[in-house]
C-alpha cells in the first residue's frame, strides 16, 4: 500500500473485516448491495475504504441480529446519512420521525430476543438439572 494511501487513512478489506468482525465476503457483499458505498481503488485494483465505511458495516452488523431486512438496512442508513449531511429544519423533523419509528422496532426486537434468550436460558437449566 502506497504511503498516500496510508496518509489518507485507507484501508484495504482484510484491514477492515478485522475490525468489524465480518468477513471479506460480507464485506463485499455489503458494498454490492448498496449497503456501502463503492470503495476507492488502489493502483493495483485493491478495494480501500476509509474509517466511514468501518462505522456503517458496524451499524449494519448491530442490526444483522435484529432480524432487519437489506431493504430496512438501506433505509435506515440513507436517513442517518441525512441526518448527518444536516438537512433543512422541515426535513430534519421528517428524518428524525423516520428513525424514531426504527429506534421503536430496535426495542421491540431487543424485547424479542430477550424472551427467546429466557427460553434458551430455561432449557439449559433443564439439562443441568437432568445432568445433577
Amino acid at each position: 500500500m502506497g504511503d498516500s494511501v496510508k496518509t489518507r487513512g485507507l484501508m484495504q478489506i482484510g484491514d477492515v473485516a478485522d475490525r468489524t468482525g465480518l468477513s471479506l465476503r460480507s464485506v463485499r457483499h455489503y458494498e454490492d448491495v448498496g449497503l456501502l458505498p463503492p470503495a476507492e481503488r488502489s493502483p493495483g485494483g485493491f478495494r480501500l475504504y476509509d474509517q466511514a465505511a468501518v462505522q456503517r458495516l458496524l451499524v449494519v452488523k448491530q442490526m444483522k441480529p435484529l432480524e432487519f431486512t437489506l431493504e430496512e438496512m438501506r433505509e435506515l442508513l440513507d436517513h442517518v446519512d441525512e441526518l448527518t449531511a444536516g438537512p433543512t429544519a422541515a426535513r430534519r423533523r421528517e428524518v428524525e420521525g423516520v428513525l424514531a419509528g426504527y429506534s421503536a422496532v430496535v426495542a421491540q426486537r431487543i424485547d424479542k430476543l430477550r424472551d427467546r434468550l429466557a427460553g434458551a436460558k430455561a432449557l439449559q437449566d433443564s439439562l443441568d438439572d437432568l445432568l445433577l
